[in-house]
């Protein structure tokens, strides 16, 4: 099946029985949300006016350049609707404003505007804790970056003194917020105006910077980052961490393992990260340096499993036997498995190693048996899902945006929407596990012939193509 654009407010750019089902996961996207209760723009300029950094949430130990961690208090937690499920109202997109600015930072935003705006779109309102690990923060630390080189490019600092860090991170999620992006970035993101400073990093200027590091080899490695090779043959990766290793007075190489205890030294070296980030920004033209970063940051999301769930005990005591289908096993995974589906979109390489982590859980429990096969579990089922439909959507694994116009509303790309097969590990340890192995491959797509126990879920294709056509009649009829 060809990848499907998911588009808000919008069915005439699509086929009728493909606009249903993009109408109905958007229509659960909606409720999922709750964005209809949207605070007014005078709570926003309120809230712009008197946030500080102690109001935000402290930056995570690993410091903004390390992997996405998105902050599990600002996922809400939403349950199932009761039954029987009727569309929610069409959602209100709040207006964009002018922002209320402290005057205290000396910058030309309109410099940087067009990724502010990407900034925006990719935090909206409705979305952000959505895609928060995947495209929100990836975006928002990208554009921290970029600021942070080019805020004063007369200057030779590529730091922000701290009280003018705090306007300016101040002033920026201010503009963010008036653009329609939601106001719980900085704590959904964990980044703080800290991350503008430079930190405990002892070199912060362009000039000190050049004279220890070998700047035209880092431009070289980083100013076209390979979507396809980057992730698995790092070319810019260990060129930033060479070059901030240099900065940080550490003399190792890339890949020498920092001594035990030596917390201080992983603050200082990821302080010192911050500030290659910076240079980089100063150096590249804002599009490209931002295309670099989300790829970068692409990279590290998806070595991981960004949701979180509990041990699967019941699921063990119902499959540890299990030979052949088994309606009481089927019935306790996908009970788990809908537990933890709607936490948050995940891209297709994030599913596959959340899916092997459960069955890592699973067999280490001493089910042996490939239930995943035997229940008929995608890839799609660990990802957020249209309520009452076996339509689940998987991200792109490369750096997407959500796009924004006035007539279509948001709108992303969804990737492996096919009932593609989740992974069974091999043992009950991850270490098997490899993204970048020549013979890794997504699974086949599966034949008529393995499309089995539909029973145990919602009545199976058939049933999936009825209720699509239901559906459509309903939106005849209702519109």
């Amino acid at each position: 099946m060809p990848r499907g654009k998911l588009a808000m407010g919008s069915l005439e750019t699509v086929s009728w029985l493909k606009g249903c089902l993009v109408y109905r996961f958007l229509l659960f996207i909606i409720w999922l949300s709750s964005f209809q209760d949207v605070a007014a723009h005078d709570k926003l300029n309120e809230h712009s006016s008197r946030s500080t950094t102690s109001e935000l949430a402290n930056p995570p130990g690993i410091g903004v350049s390390g992997p996405i961690q998105v902050s599990p208090s600002v996922i809400p937690k939403y349950a199932s609707p009761a039954l029987p499920w009727t569309p929610p109202m069409y959602p209100t997109f709040p207006d964009t404003y002018e922002p209320k600015l402290t005057g205290k930072c000396p910058t030309d935003f309109q410099a940087i505007s067009s990724i502010i705006d990407t900034a925006a779109s990719d935090c909206s309102q409705p979305f952000a804790a959505l895609v928060g690990n995947v495209i929100c923060c990836p975006q928002f630390v990208s554009l921290l970056h970029i600021f942070q080189g080019q805020h004063n490019v007369k200057s030779d600092k590529l730091v922000l003194p701290d009280a003018v860090a705090t306007d300016c991170f101040s002033d920026i999620v201010s503009i963010l917020v008036s653009r329609r992006a939601n106001m719980t970035i900085p704590a959904l993101c964990s980044v703080t105006s800290l991350n503008l400073t430079g930190g405990s990093c002892p070199v912060i200027d362009v000039t000190t910077f050049e004279k220890v590091v070998n700047s035209s080899k880092l431009l070289d490695a980083c100013r076209t980052v390979d979507p396809l090779k980057e992730c698995c043959r790092p070319i810019c990766q260990p060129a930033i961490m060479e070059a901030a290793l240099i900065i940080s007075g550490h003399q190792m190489t890339v890949g020498d393992k920092i001594p035990l205890g030596g917390s201080n030294n992983v603050n200082t070296i990821n302080d010192c990260k911050n500030v290659v980030f910076s240079y980089l920004s100063r150096k590249l033209p804002a599009d490209k340096a931002n295309a670099a970063f989300r790829i970068l940051s692409s990279c590290k999301v998806n070595k991981a499993c960004p949701l979180e769930f509990k041990e699967p005990t019941e699921v063990i005591k119902a499959c540890r036997n299990v030979a052949a289908p088994s309606p009481s096993c089927c019935s306790s995974l996908n009970a788990y498995i809908s537990g933890i589906q709607n936490q948050m979109l995940i891209t297709n390489k994030q599913a596959i190693v959340c899916a092997t982590v459960i069955g890592s859980m699973l067999r280490k429990g001493g089910v042996m048996t490939n239930i995943y096969e035997l229940c008929d579990v995608d890839l799609k089922d660990f990802s957020v899902q249209a309520y009452g439909m076996q339509q689940g959507c998987l991200l792109r694994s490369y750096p997407a945006d959500l796009i924004f116009d006035n007539t279509s509303g948001y709108s992303f790309t969804c990737d492996l929407t096919d009932n593609i097969a989740a992974p069974w590990p091999s043992s009950s340890s991850m270490t098997s596990l490899s993204l970048c192995a020549p013979e890794m491959s997504l699974p086949a797509l599966p034949t008529s012939q393995t499309i089995k126990n539909h029973g145990f879920r919602n009545g199976g294709v058939g049933a999936f193509r009825l209720i699509i056509w239901v559906f459509l009649l309903y939106v005849v009829v209702r519109h």
